[in-house]
């Protein structure tokens, strides 16, 4: 509460909210000092001037200087980089509360909404360097005393959650608790983009916003973004949390900082002999809770009890109805009072939000990444950025630091987007540096990380050491069809589809047994390809001499003609085309948009490029949320064409050969995959090496794991490909190699654990 010492309503108001320990607590406290002062905090421009000249009180002053500081740095221009800009957070982790404050500071206006009321995980997170030292300069050791004092280097989610509420809410962030997000609301009328939320009554509901960031938690992935799931060899987490009573003796006992099999073997066969509880690792630290995690083998939870039946799959083995609770608690009562050696006698569990014993367990081997951070929706001409932060981005082991650790740095990398976003910076630039920084987030370590900490800024050159924010071009950004389908182009339906459904229809009416009533299983056959191409060049295919039932050999006739005449590639095979259960649309679209471009006459006296522009081709890629110009469009997602042909092309004077009717022309500009030898089709294929690869052959020559890019190491000598975890993850300690598979040893978690 409130010292005795401030007798002046708002100077208590102001020592309440920076004491308040909890959700509900620290908004009421808030609410009340802007009541004191007679303080608007919806008005996000002046408030947190405002705020600081009526709040004159010493102890807020020594927070002032310390925001003031970091909002003085030449990133933020005053806070008028992003003035015009609305932002949404989904989330109000650790991540989510971050990155507020930094849109907050470019001078966004920022609306954060969380479904939850309180805060209430007490896990207790590892902390980097470089994050100790953010949080102090946002002022954290003003509202937690204890807050990282002499070694400590850990502090619980929760009271990492309360900090940076309290400063989010200083530097006028609205923030709402106990709101559901179900979705976006596209543009309508003279409504831009806004969150569909439960209760669709609650004020946040009305807002309208041109930047959407979740961080919204592991399992949530917005409309748009698709996630892999990385796996290992089988690893058992087990979390729990004990009461602490903050007592002299409590205090003698000495943390853990990650004891492994490894290096102290006697100690957990002494654990095995004694309590027949067998781990691979133990970590302890002491914090708001006496915090423990620890990785178990599979056979003692068997033998213990604490897992019902064995079962190869990890999900049934673990799920709920398969696991004995009270066994689960006993398991991690007995490794936690060993492993402490018998110095905390009386462990009682800490409570968890459901009012249980705050204990769990789960296969932490299984983890999911984003295979993108960013990408841009527009419907009716309002443009949407949309980011992902946190777990949603890139799940971690948390106890080793690399979620806070890499989540602010996401969080900053967010910002800078954002930032590039408001400056009117081209959208696809926009993009392309935000992946390409992505693309050194997940081998990020406090050994390879810039050691001048001060200097940190949302600014990526001056946090990451080797980082090329040009490694993926803005060309790049759409690169191949399939990374425009995958990675950056979220589906919508639309008039675009339906101008180039009539143009189809146009030009392949009278044709037999071609009708084309969709951009999808019309095209099954072959034939209407075919009679496209036959309708502007005739002379290129024989119609009369094609079988309907042989749809293989009709669809590779014309993609062969339409490669070999108008330089298109397929996005599939001829068998795919005929055969797949279902075609996917995108990709229809995409390859049937190119031939319309080919054999569309630009007006006369136009730019062919710039006549591109106003047909329904541009509205086909509007309506795919893709904002290209047509020069870029025609140089990253269209293969080079040949000259605009018009429906009866000038007789040339030595014409090439034509191609016998009914035969497969030989294909060309063929482009094989690395490992395999195969052809890559568009829509399968990845770049990596200046090499080409199918998606499914991009994999650890080690462990067959696929992989990602940015997340390999490539040996130039063997032509072989290696997944990659840094040094400094290794449990070995006579490993010389600088990146290693993820299966190449055992106890893959452990590692983790071991820092």
């Amino acid at each position: 509460m409130a010292s005795q010492d401030s007798e002046n309503p708002s100077h208590a108001a102001f020592e309440d909210f920076v004491q308040a320990q909890t959700c509900k607590d620290v908004k009421h406290h808030f609410a009340e000092l802007c009541k004191q002062l007679e303080l608007n905090p919806k008005d996000f421009r002046s408030f947190y001037a405002k705020l600081k000249e009526r709040l004159n009180y010493w102890k807020a002053k020594a927070l002032w200087t310390k925001l003031d500081k970091r909002a003085a740095h030449p990133d933020y221009q005053q806070g008028k980089v992003c003035a015009k800009n609305k932002c949404l957070v989904l989330g109000a982790g650790p991540c989510g509360l971050r990155t507020a404050i930094e849109l907050a500071l470019l001078g966004a206006q920022v609306v954060v909404l969380e479904k939850r009321e309180s805060f209430s995980r007490n896990n207790v997170l590892h902390l980097w360097p470089f994050t100790i030292c953010d949080l102090r300069v946002l002022g954290a050791k003003k509202f937690y005393g204890k807050f990282c004092c002499g070694s400590l280097d850990h502090i619980s989610i929760r009271q990492l959650q309360l900090i940076l509420l309290k400063v989010s809410l200083l530097l006028g962030v609205e923030v709402h608790t106990g709101v559901e997000f179900q979705g976006l609301i596209e543009p309508s009328g003279e409504n831009g983009w806004m969150a569909k939320l439960n209760p669709g009554s609650h004020p946040a509901a009305s807002f309208q916003f041109d930047v959407f960031i979740s961080a919204g938690g592991g399992r949530f992935v917005p409309d748009g973004f698709k996630h892999k799931e990385l796996r290992g060899k089988l690893a058992i987490g087990i979390t729990t949390n004990f009461v602490n009573r903050n007592t002299a003796a409590e205090a003698q006992v000495a943390e853990i900082s990650g004891v492994a099999r490894i290096y102290n073997q006697k100690f957990f066969q002494d654990l095995l002999t004694e309590t027949g509880i067998d781990l691979e690792n133990i970590v302890y630290y002491k914090d708001e809770t006496h915090y423990f995690v620890m990785t178990a083998k599979k056979k003692s939870l068997l033998k213990k009890g604490v897992i019902k039946q064995d079962y190869s799959d990890a999900e049934e083995l673990l799920a709920p109805a398969n696991v004995d609770h009270e066994a689960l608690c006993h398991y991690a009562h007995d490794a936690a009072y060993f492993s402490t050696g018998g110095k905390l006698p009386d462990l009682e569990f800490e409570k968890n939000h459901a009012g249980k014993a705050d204990v769990a367990m789960f296969d932490f081997t299984c983890m999911h990444r984003a295979e993108n951070a960013s990408l841009v929706r527009e419907r009716k001409g309002k443009k949407l950025l949309m980011g992902l932060v946190g777990d949603c981005l890139v799940e971690p082991f948390w106890p080793l630091g690399t979620g806070i650790a890499r989540g602010f740095l996401a969080s900053f990398d967010t910002a800078w987007m954002v930032r590039s976003w408001g400056m009117g910076v081209p959208h696809l630039k926009v993009l392309a540096e935000r992946e390409s920084a992505y693309q050194v987030l997940s081998q990020t370590t406090p050994e390879n990380t810039s050691k001048n900490y001060a200097s940190y800024s949302i600014n990526p050159k001056s946090r990451y050491t080797r980082v090329n924010l040009s490694s993926i071009l803005s060309h790049q950004v759409c690169g191949s069809l399939s990374d425009a389908l995958s990675v950056f182009v979220r589906s919508d339906s639309g008039g675009g589809f339906e101008e180039l459904l009539k143009w189809c229809q146009k030009h392949t009416t009278g044709y037999k047994n071609v009708n084309v009533k969709d951009l999808t299983q019309s095209w099954r056959s072959g034939l209407a390809l075919c009679a496209l191409i036959h309708h502007f060049r005739p002379q290129l295919i024989d119609m009369s001499s094609l079988d309907e039932s042989s749809a293989v050999h009709n669809n590779q006739l014309a993609f062969s003609i339409l490669e070999k005449e108008l330089g298109i590639p397929p996005v599939m095979s001829a068998s795919d085309l005929a055969n797949t259960g279902q075609i996917d649309k995108l990709s229809m679209v995409l390859y049937l948009t190119q031939i319309q471009k080919a054999f569309t006459v630009p007006a006369k006296g136009k730019n062919p490029k710039k006549s591109f522009c106003n047909n329904s081709s541009l509205h086909v890629f509007r309506s795919l949320n893709l904002t290209l110009s047509s020069d870029l469009f025609s140089q990253t997602v269209v293969s080079p064409v040949s000259p605009e042909l018009s429906p009866t092309p000038a007789p040339a004077p030595a014409p090439e050969p034509e191609p016998e009717a009914a035969t497969v022309v030989p294909m060309t500009n063929s482009e094989e995959c690395y490992f395999c030898g195969q052809r890559v089709y568009v829509l399968e294929r990845i770049s990596a090496e200046g090499k080409f690869f199918h998606r499914s052959c991009f994999t650890c020559h080690q462990c067959s794991i696929t992989l990602r890019l940015g997340g390999y190491t490539f040996d130039p000598t063997t032509g072989e490909v290696f997944g990659q975890i840094p040094r400094y993850l290794l449990a070995c300690p006579l490993s010389s190699t600088s990146t290693v598979c993820t299966s190449t040893s055992r106890g893959w978690a452990s590692r983790f654990l071991l820092g």
